[in-house]
């Protein structure tokens, strides 16, 4: 659990490094033609001073152009500085922290941030805490139309605002299913479509395994790249993370050898054995054959199934678009390759309820603590503005709030509603689990066991039951470990399974190398 905080941290930050150049020919209430020079502070949960002429190139240079009294200073709640040339001993200490509470220290204080940029999560709490400010009079006082924001995005940031709306965001980001039109009309089965169920999906891609060796198609795959199925890959079709609990609220006893983990595994491992979902040697041959004549060319799609034909169906992100479009582009200069006839459908809908829905990770808020709450609003209104958006439209990874805007790339052919038709996920892990893996680090151990016996289960070399019933033994053992050395060296408690997952690796890789070769002959 604790990997999907941790990369929810890492999409937040991802998405202000990606953010485009503001322009300054908006007008805003605090646009001041005094002299009197004043300073905002942005703060961000993660960054540092080295990054930070990026950060104001992206973000804030062109904003300082039109507000040339107003100087911008970043604070970074967690500075990456710190963190890489910290000692050991500073590493363990700096694990035991809250990330969250750093970000409300420079929330505070004598000189706190004005602008608080952050992820949805992160905005409910703070904002649940009093610790923002409401951004409804800055909008109804200006008279920013929202009309125009997608209304999923506006909703959801008022749901968790309890119906106001305390952050703005220009962009968001959403996977989607995209599929090979011209594979699923040769086999005469009908695609995939908007709001199926896992379970649907996974029936229509048992319908699109065919062939073997060179000429298999495989019906789904949660990746471009490399294959293979992972423990996150079947939990993530059933429940949503904060259901799928591995141990209870005090870390003392596992909680996975139940009917509902069985469910969430049986299915997806039952598709990988089928080779429904393909392995990695799979891929492996895929990328060999691709130079298997001598006349090598570079193919920057190598190894990727989908592009390749040999994937029917995959889960992608936005920014899988644009491989798309380029790969059609230049389909005639790579040999042996072609075109592809592609489109998309919405995420599939959880067996429990809900979906896994858009992301976002660039929320920008005014500090309840800003002397500038002005400066501040000018700043977010300026970001979010309809000519900072005709900008922010070509991001390469993320997709505008405004729905003019919402439009497919380049002349291409696709349903991009696919990417729209959806709401924010804002699972996550409860404020006492945070501090519960803050406390022990170590726990990060019981994930990796899981994946481990997963694997093994997925590799047919025990049961679904026979790896759960261990994960549950093991990890019991383990997690009383884990409470008298919360941040101790364990490592040794998972060496039987760390050499037998290398060894397996190992293992496949010679077998994949040695049918590759096999088949090129």
């Amino acid at each position: 659990m604790l990997k999907k905080i941790n990369k929810s941290w890492g999409i937040a930050l991802a998405s202000l490094l990606v953010a485009v150049p503001v322009l300054g020919a908006c007008t805003d209430s605090a646009k001041s033609n005094d002299k009197e020079r004043r300073t905002l502070r942005i703060g961000m949960l993660y960054g540092s001073k080295e990054s930070e002429s990026y950060y104001r190139q992206q973000m804030t240079d062109m904003f300082e152009v039109d507000h040339g009294n107003i100087d911008i200073e970043f604070v970074y709640g967690n500075d990456y500085s710190n963190m890489q040339f910290a000692t050991e001993e500073e590493r363990k200490k700096q694990q035991q922290q809250d990330p969250q509470e750093n970000l409300r220290a420079i929330m505070s204080g004598d000189n706190p941030i004005d602008v608080v940029m952050t992820d949805i999560a992160s905005m409910k709490k703070l904002a649940s805490d009093n610790l923002l400010k409401p951004l409804d009079d800055y909008i109804k006082q200006d008279k920013m139309d929202l009309s125009d924001f997608l209304p999923a995005v506006i909703d959801t940031i008022k749901a968790q605002g309890d119906g106001r709306i305390y952050g703005l965001s220009p962009t968001f980001s959403s996977n989607a299913v995209f599929y090979n039109k011209k594979l699923f009309a040769n086999a005469k089965v009908e695609p995939p479509r908007d709001g199926m169920t896992w379970n649907e999906l996974f029936a229509v891609a048992q319908s699109m395994k065919s062939g073997k060796d060179k000429d298999a198609v495989y019906g789904f795959a949660f990746n471009n790249y490399g294959g293979g199925l992972s423990m996150y890959d079947a939990q993530s079709t059933v429940a949503s993370f904060s259901q799928m609990r591995m141990f209870d609220t005090t870390g003392e006893k596992m909680t996975v050898h139940t009917k509902t983990w069985a469910d969430a595994w049986s299915k997806p491992i039952q598709l990988y054995k089928d080779r429904v979902i393909p392995h990695a040697e799979d891929m492996q041959q895929t990328a060999s054959m691709a130079s298997s004549d001598g006349s090598y060319a570079y193919n920057p799609y190598q190894g990727n199934g989908f592009i390749g034909g040999k994937i029917a169906m995959v889960i992608g992100n936005y920014y899988m678009v644009n491989d798309l479009i380029n790969y059609n582009k230049n389909a005639s200069k790579m040999k042996n390759a072609q075109a592809l006839d592609w489109d998309v459908v919405t995420m599939p809908q959880l067996e429990s309820g809900g979906s896994n829905g858009v992301y976002l990770g660039n929320l920008a808020s005014v500090n309840a603590k800003s002397a500038n709450p002005d400066d501040a609003w000018a700043f977010i209104k300026h970001m979010n503005s309809e000519e900072v958006a005709k900008f922010k439209a070509r991001s390469q990874g993320e997709l505008s709030v405004r729905q003019k805007f919402i439009q497919p790339k380049d002349g291409a052919n696709y349903r991009i509603e696919a990417f729209t038709n959806v709401k924010v996920n804002t699972d996550d892990l409860g404020e006492a689990d945070q501090a519960l893996y803050r406390e022990r680090p170590n726990l990060n151990l019981i994930s990796e066991l899981g994946g481990y016996l997963f694997q093994e289960a997925a590799d047919g070399k025990k049961t679904i039951d026979e790896a759960l019933a261990e994960w549950d033994s093991k990890g019991n053992e383990l997690l009383q470990k884990i409470k008298l050395d919360p941040t101790g060296d364990l490592s040794s408690e998972l060496q039987t399974y760390r050499d037998a997952a290398q060894s397996g690796m190992k293992n496949m890789l010679r077998a994949a190398a040695g049918e590759a070769v096999a088949i090129e002959q």
